[in-house]
């Protein structure tokens, strides 16, 4: 099992001493990734059912990612997860290839299509046509990373005749999908390294794995990718104990990525990343 923390640019950790130390900690005590949370803007008033305070603290994840890779130099960088559609993909591409540039390889492309119909529309998005969106742009981003003379040609992106270089250092860089729709586990599936489910019990997990398999048998996958990485964060901020880390790792998961409580000044969030690592049994 792969341990990592969630929420790093949230809350206090929005603030560079804090977001600093804590990376730090993570790294010194054995944490296989941090992972960055993605909203450009909060509804205010929030949406019905998710009740996330519009003056959320909440640092941009590319940017903070870069901040983080400065501070450390083993732990992974993730985003957990980017909107995909709210983006510009040939923009993104060249972020994220310079992310891992600058960071050595360390970077994990996570994405999602996104829920948030008032952040969309203010982002200038198609909200009815995300996930459309979201597979063209992955295409068109794939296609800047890894092909020697880049071209793609689809209804929202289209390009030849271009080069972005620097290319990405690790080939290719690891998508990660999130979403727990029958669209999103074929994506998963079809066209991610790993799939990420947050704030998920362990029998919601079991659904979820349940349904990537179900996804599985009506959609090929494409040898390249390899076996499909599962990454789950539980619900709540209690550190598992071993009976609940062995349950995940039966029910098929293969990284749990943990939160700290949104409280934490600077001083708590470090002793949180080392206090949880020794408990955990992580290789400090």
């Amino acid at each position: 099992m792969k341990f990592g923390l969630h929420s790093v640019n949230l809350h206090n950790c929005g603030y560079p001493d804090a977001a600093a130390r804590l990376a730090r900690a993570a790294e010194a005590a054995g944490f296989e990734s941090l992972w960055v949370a993605d909203h450009v803007v909060l509804p205010d008033p929030p949406v019905v059912g998710r009740p996330m305070a519009p003056d959320m603290r909440l640092l941009e994840p590319l940017v903070a990612l870069a901040f983080l890779a400065a501070h450390t130099t083993r732990i992974r960088l993730a985003t957990g997860v980017i909107i995909l559609p709210q983006r510009q993909a040939v923009v993104l591409a060249k972020q994220l290839a310079s992310l891992d540039v600058l960071s050595k390889g360390r970077v994990i492309f996570g994405l999602g299509v996104g829920w948030c119909e008032p952040e969309m529309r203010a982002a200038g998005a198609p909200f009815a046509e995300r996930g459309r969106v979201a597979d063209d742009y992955l295409a068109a981003m794939r296609a800047l990373w890894t092909q020697p003379k880049p071209a793609h040609h689809g209804r929202y992106v289209s390009f030849d005749g271009v080069q972005a270089m620097p290319r990405p250092v690790q080939k290719p860089i690891p998508v990660v999908v999130g979403g727990r729709t029958p669209p999103a586990y074929r994506r998963a599936v079809t066209q991610g390294h790993g799939w990420y489910g947050f704030g998920l019990d362990l029998a919601e997990t079991q659904k979820s794995v349940s349904a990537l398999r179900d996804a599985a048998k009506l959609s090929s996958r494409p040898a390249e990718l390899g076996p499909l990485e599962i990454s789950i964060t539980p619900p709540g901020f209690d550190v598992p104990d071993k009976a609940a880390i062995d349950a995940y790792a039966a029910a098929g998961v293969d990284r749990l990525i943990l939160r700290a409580r949104p409280d934490m000044d600077a001083a708590a969030l470090e002793r949180f990343a080392a206090q949880t690592g020794r408990a955990l049994g992580l290789p400090a």
